[in-house]
């Protein structure tokens, strides 16, 4: 089982920082890539570019009352939320409804060493 997790490609683990503009106010997000490619897949589904789904996502957690503290592990917690209704396909509303493919559903490509 193990070897799902660790024949992973590095690069989903790598680190990437992206600086967004909320509010008026440059802020910078430091994730890993396979974070990054989830969000992706989010704000595409609800037609947004991924700072828009931030802003979006920040602003919507403010108004009800989150302490917003660490914007960075809120993100996280949102990429699995949304992985793990897609893995249980309980919801029913397109709102918390997940693409047909979802980055984790990939089949992980595999590439041959020569000889």
């Amino acid at each position: 089982m193990c070897r799902v997790f660790v024949g992973a490609d590095p690069q989903l683990w790598e680190s990437q920082t992206r600086s967004i503009r909320m509010d008026g106010m440059v802020t910078s997000v430091r994730l890993e890539n396979m974070f990054w490619t989830v969000l992706e897949e989010i704000a595409a589904r609800d037609e947004m570019n991924v700072p828009q789904l931030l802003h979006q996502l920040y602003n919507e957690s403010i108004d009800e009352g989150h302490d917003m503290g660490n914007f960075t592990s809120f993100l996280r917690v949102c990429c699995l939320r949304f992985i793990d209704l897609a893995l249980k396909d309980t919801s029913r509303d397109r709102a918390v409804q997940p693409p047909a493919r979802t980055v984790l559903l990939r089949p992980i490509e595999k590439t041959t060493r020569p000889n």
